[in-house]
Formats: structure tokens, C-alpha cells, sequence
């Protein structure tokens, strides 16, 4: 099934990228696939019992979904510059659909992630988007002269004529003009001046990277003053605070068999938690020494009970909340929502699609071009393919293929050269995380 869209992770050195990029499975040295946690149509339907996703897992409706990370490495101060890895860390950017920036809100590491006492990480932040609107406006103003002269001699309008120049970072038609509606710009393309272009890239970036801003090391006794002066400049719903360490810690205890911790959660516990919870023999679960158990209980006043978790499954929910990712879950089967091939199992598959997708480009995604007959939602209602796809609207659909296929289910009397065939249900669902108190 397809794995977009693509999350990119940035970071300086030492900011904490490889430790949140440990939690998750390493494909190459540059890709990694994550888990969104999203709600499963399972628990919709009240058949989470029967759930047997084909990847990822599901665990009482809770269902863990793969989405692929990109790590954009070499950022640091003039890159657009060429400094460090410079032009590669752009060019890796620019697949990316989504941005997860890693700060360190120690302050204990400088712009080149050295090590230092009392740096303000807010800068951090500054200067990665600025690196990348100065790349891209200085693309843009280097070509300005003849992007002008063709505008006026092809009549074009200003969506067109910036997506030709912008297509090379991955943006679409759709990006543009949300950018430019944002500024309802009233002069025309031709008599903009240095400061709107300017404007105009700024916006574009906001919009073709969306970003979300993982404050990372915040059980560092300095990190609240740097959060507080973060969460003053920018969009609350843009910051997930974070602790990777302890997030690998935990699912390392938990696998050597020290703990019971379920990943993105607020409870860690151990034999002895166990025990007095009426479990006689703690769970299964090993005994620990004073040290290891020390450790423990200081990661869960630090972390766990102040900010609700580690943090770092919920960078990713929030990434996709800003992308506004809908997850569709494809089956054989309406009655039923199965496999077919006589399996009980239930909702195996789940695709992830952006806003604004319709009805009809989500069945080209699971299914490629083949044409559609019609589409009915729950209750057997006939929906356009146009309609787009929203939380709670069209939210159960039915995409019926038409023309030859392999197992037809004749529908009917018609022939065969008409038979149709039941071949997806789509149920989306966004999964909304708030910012710990």
C-alpha cells in the first residue's frame, strides 16, 4: 500500500534527530518508516477483536499505521549558502511534505551543536526557516527578469506562472493558490516589487512546509524558560514537547522484559507495580536493582507525569494533524469489512490521504487509474466523485470498478463486458492530539 506522504526530519547536531529517529525502523541511512497512532474503524464497528492489520498493529482500536521519514541531514547555519552538507540538505528538504524540526530546548548545544550553557534554541527556529525561504527567493529573484516577461507574453495568471517555478520543491497548483489567497495581493505579477516577492515566498514556505517543532530534552533543568519564550512565538498547535531519550529508554526496558510500557503513553510499570495492582506473579516481568528502579522513577516525575508522555509518538499525530491526513482503510468486502478469501479478519489494510483529497482520487490512489461506476457511502447513498473528503463527511464510502476484471460479481443481468465488482470501503478518520497542560 502507498506509504506518503513524507515527513522530514531536521535538527541540528546533537539537537536529539538520531535519538527520535532510533525510535523508529531504519530502512536506508536516510529513510525510516513511523508509526502514526490513529482511532481504527475497528472500534468504530465494534470489531476490534477480529482486527489483523496486514502492517503496523492494532491494540484495542488503537491502531499504529506506517508512514515513511525522511532524515534531512546537514543543518546548519548558510546552508543555502553551501555551507555544510548545504545543497544536499536542501534537495532532501524539498521531497519532504511535512517538517518535524528538532530543537534542543536545553540551550546546552549552539547553532552548530557544540557544546555551550545558556544558547536560546528559539534561534534555532528562526534561522532554519529563513535558510529556507533564502533559497528559495534567491532562485526565484535570480530568474525574476524573464519569469516577468513570459507571464505577460503567455497571459498567464500568478498560479500558473509560480508553479512553474516552484514545481521543483514538490509543490502543487493547490499550494500556490493557497499561499496567494492568504495575501490577496491586488498588483499584478509583473509590478511586484523585492519586498512582495519576498512576501510571497514566505507564505509559500508556511505552506509547502508545514512544521512542527519538537522541543526536545525537556527534562533539562533549563528548558522551561526556553519553552515559555517558544510557545510566546509561535502556533501552540505547532509544538510537541519531547524527551527522545527517555522514549528509547523505555521501549529498551520494555523489550529486555524490566517493564510494561505501551509507546506514547503516560504509565510505566514495573513487577513490583504489578504485584500490588493483583498481578502474583508482576506481569512476568524481571526484577530490578535500586539503581535501574531509581532511574525509572525519576524518568516518570520528569516526564511522564509532567507532560503526559515522552512525547515522540505524538510528534508524528501532530504532523499529521497539520497535514490534515484522513486514513483510509480499504477491504473486499462492505457486509463485512474483510479480506475476503473466506478470512475473518477485519480492516487489514490503511492508506493515508491529505486534505482536500476527493472521493475519486482517494480510489486512484489504493487502485491506480482504473475507472469508477459510482460511489455509495454508509446506508447505501450515492456520493459525487468529486466531493471532497472531510472528518465526518462521506466518512463510509463504497468505490465500485466498472469494465473487466479478474473476479467479477455480476450485478444484475448484466453481461460480462458490465460486470462490476465491490472493491473498496473507504472510513476516514483524523486523530487529533492536544498539547500536554
Amino acid at each position: 500500500m502507498p506509504r506518503d506522504p513524507l515527513i522530514g526530519l531536521v535538527g541540528k547536531p546533537s539537537s536529539g534527530k538520531s535519538t527520535t529517529l532510533n525510535r523508529f525502523t531504519t530502512i536506508d541511512p536516510q529513510r525510516a518508516i513511523g508509526y502514526l497512532q490513529i482511532s481504527c474503524a475497528c472500534a468504530r464497528y465494534n470489531l476490534s477483536d477480529k482486527c489483523k492489520p496486514n502492517y503496523g498493529s492494532c491494540v484495542d482500536g488503537k491502531r499504529s499505521v506506517p508512514i515513511e521519514l525522511l532524515d534531512v541531514a546537514g543543518l546548519v547555519p548558510g546552508a543555502h549558502e553551501g555551507k555544510g552538507l548545504g545543497n544536499k540538505f536542501l534537495d532532501d528538504l524539498r521531497h519532504a511534505d511535512a517538517l518535524v524540526h528538532v530543537v534542543d530546548v536545553s540551550g546546552t548545544t549552539d547553532a552548530e551543536g557544540k557544546a555551550t550553557r545558556g544558547y536560546d534554541p528559539a534561534q534555532d527556529i528562526v534561522w532554519l526557516r529563513s535558510e529556507i525561504v533564502s533559497w528559495i527567493e534567491g532562485n526565484l529573484l535570480e530568474k525574476w527578469g524573464s519569469i516577468k516577461r513570459r507571464h505577460v507574453a503567455t497571459k498567464a495568471n500568478p498560479v500558473e506562472t509560480l508553479q512553474n517555478q516552484f514545481s521543483g520543491y514538490g509543490s502543487t497548483p493547490t499550494t500556490v493558490a493557497r499561499a496567494l489567497d492568504r495575501l490577496k495581493l491586488k498588483e499584478p505579477l509583473e509590478a511586484w516589487s523585492n519586498e512582495t516577492i519576498s512576501t510571497v515566498v514566505q507564505t509559500f514556505t508556511d505552506e509547502k512546509f508545514p512544521t512542527v517543532f519538537a522541543l526536545n530534552k525537556i527534562d533539562h533543568p533549563d528548558a522551561d524558560k526556553n519553552i515559555s519564550k517558544i510557545a510566546k512565538m509561535q502556533d501552540p498547535q505547532s509544538i510537541v514537547l519531547c524527551s527522545a531519550i527517555s522514549e528509547v529508554f523505555l521501549r529498551k526496558l520494555a523489550k529486555q522484559g524490566f517493564v510494561r510500557y505501551t509507546e506514547g503513553s503516560e504509565f510505566v510499570d514495573t513487577r513490583e507495580d504489578l504485584v500490588e495492582m493483583g498481578e502474583v506473579d508482576g506481569g512476568g516481568l524481571k526484577e530490578m536493582d535500586e539503581k535501574l528502579k531509581s532511574r525509572i522513577e525519576n524518568l516518570k516525575d520528569m516526564v511522564l507525569y509532567r507532560f503526559g508522555s515522552t512525547g515522540v509518538v505524538q510528534v508524528l499525530s501532530r504532523a499529521a494533524e497539520l497535514l490534515g491526513l484522513v486514513p483510509v482503510f480499504p477491504v473486499k468486502s462492505i457486509s463485512g469489512f474483510g479480506a475476503g478469501s473466506g478470512s475473518n479478519a477485519v480492516f487489514r489494510d490503511c492508506v493515508l490521504v491529505k486534505k482536500g483529497t476527493t472521493v475519486k482520487e482517494c480510489g486512484r490512489k489504493v487502485m491506480g487509474d482504473a475507472p469508477l461506476a459510482y460511489v455509495e457511502e454508509a446506508g447505501g447513498i450515492r456520493v459525487s466523485e468529486d466531493e471532497v473528503v472531510e472528518v465526518g463527511k462521506h466518512d463510509v464510502d463504497i468505490i465500485v470498478q466498472s469494465g473487466p476484471i479478474e473476479t467479477p460479481v455480476p450485478r444484475g443481468q448484466k453481461g460480462d463486458s458490465e460486470q462490476t465488482m465491490e472493491v473498496i470501503s473507504n472510513v476516514m478518520f483524523v486523530h487529533v492530539v492536544s498539547l500536554p497542560n
